[in-house]
């Protein structure tokens, strides 16, 4: 474990990106009844400050590990990550309990894991202020000016069992902005909500990345929430593989189109995942070749997979030259 902590360590030290977060290399290995388990195998990824960012992934893919350990839940086995500054890999117990109470924010999934049931949305809000030293005096007007700006500012005296699902997220969202982060860390925010409430808190997630300056990345599955991001970041594998930028652009007639491209993650070892529907459809196994031309990389099937190709598309009644040169 210790050999490996100090390879993936030195791997990620001769690059380091310039980013709010940054993860390079990033590895964490658990150990289960005797088995190990290598929940991220070298994931890199940087994050701009005043971005607003989701990572998705299938289940067990890897995406609420590098969660646990950018908020500062989980530590890394290997690696290198940093969020503002903060070397997550070097800090100590109590320099990781500071860096949650002051540098993040998380909204959790569970609407009953953000809030205490026996306060009002307000008081919520005002309680971590109580760990960074804000004045009392000043608690209360920042708990409503949270609240005001997030559409929830009536349910300042409510309690939260009287509150909508709904709204109990947006309160989450303020009290995860009550002592003014760097990150906001959201997983799978709108998990347990309908279709129209998860708009409703998506913007107010939106509402406190472009408000309040701060940088937010939401983990989901709901593809509908992903798309409403600039750039979405798939997991596979414990490795970044794809990134969806998009992008608004007016043309020449005064419209707007809205487009959307996906690119697969080149890391520092030149390493890359190719979506597995390219992988099924040409037959790629263990081996290909490869041609490097002027402007792009060709990468084909070798012979036996070639082979087997031709055999199911001669079944499938097809010439099996597709995309085969």
């Amino acid at each position: 474990m210790a050999e490996l902590r100090r390879r993936a360590t030195e791997a990620a030290a001769p690059r380091r990106e310039e980013g709010l977060v940054v993860c390079e290399n990033l590895v964490r290995i658990y150990q289960t009844e005797g088995v190990e388990v290598q929940a991220l195998q070298g994931l890199d990824l940087t994050v701009a400050q005043g971005e607003m960012i989701a990572v998705i992934g299938a289940s067990g893919s890897g995406k609420s590990t590098l969660l646990g350990i950018l908020s500062g839940q989980d530590v890394p086995t290997a690696g290198a990550a940093e969020v503002a500054g903060h070397d997550l890999l070097a800090m100590k117990r109590r320099e990781r309990l500071d860096y949650r109470r002051s540098t993040v924010g998380f909204v959790w999934q569970q609407t009953f894991r953000n809030l205490l049931p026996y306060l009002t949305a307000a008081e919520n809000v005002m309680l971590p202020m109580t760990y960074t030293g804000i004045k009392s005096s000043q608690r209360r007007a920042r708990a409503e000016e949270l609240l005001n700006l997030l559409s929830v500012g009536h349910c300042r005296d409510r309690t939260p069992d009287t509150l909508s699902g709904g709204e109990q997220q947006r309160v989450a969202v303020a009290v995860a902005n009550a002592n003014e982060p760097r990150v906001l860390f959201a997983d799978e925010p709108t998990g347990e909500l309908d279709t129209a409430t998860s708009d409703e808190v998506f913007a107010a997630l939106r509402r406190a990345n472009e408000e309040l300056g701060v940088t937010v990345i939401v983990v989901t599955h709901d593809a509908l929430v992903s798309e409403q991001v600039q750039r979405t970041v798939r997991i596979r594998n414990g490795r970044t593989s794809t990134e969806v930028l998009r992008r608004v652009a007016t043309g020449e007639d005064g419209v707007e189109v809205r487009t959307a491209e996906e690119y697969a993650v080149l890391d520092a070892s030149g390493r890359l995942q190719l979506p597995g529907e390219f992988t099924e459809r040409l037959h790629l196994r263990k081996r290909v070749r490869l041609a490097l031309e002027s402007d792009h990389i060709g990468v084909w099937p070798d012979e036996a997979a070639r082979r087997a190709k031709s055999e199911a598309d001669r079944a499938d009644g097809t010439d099996g030259t597709e995309n085969v040169p």
